[in-house]
């Protein structure tokens, strides 16, 4: 298979990746973090919805795939700020594509729901 099909292979490098932000929770934190480096507390405000513990384990994964950064500073309590990386900000065109997308088609995709 050649072309854009490939990317549904299991061992496609371009699937694992899409598998990364296709999580419940990725993609809203990645824009919770496109304006500039935030705090877990910020982020948990921001976002709503989202427990401590679930924030903790999105920010985790997104910082093993090289989408996110965490930086500790000294002092007490102890301050740790997260900030997307240059990978990571290569996601902010698809996410606004989709965001606008998503605000365009939200109330169809809601009329459909409540027809089925």
């Amino acid at each position: 298979m050649d072309g854009i099909g490939d990317v549904f292979l299991a061992d496609c490098p371009a699937r694992l990746a899409v598998e990364v932000i296709a999580d419940k929770w990725a993609v809203v934190v990645l824009w919770g973090l496109s304006e500039g480096p935030r705090r877990h507390g910020e982020l948990v405000a921001l976002i709503g919805g989202i427990s401590k513990k679930v924030l903790t384990q999105t920010l985790r994964r997104l910082q093993t795939n090289g989408l996110v950064t965490r930086t500790e500073y000294g002092g007490v309590p102890p301050r740790v700020d997260y900030d997307l990386t240059p990978l990571g900000k290569t996601l902010m065109e698809p996410i606004r594509l989709l965001t606008t997308w998503a605000a365009d088609n939200g109330e169809a995709v809601l009329a459909a729901q409540e027809s089925a």
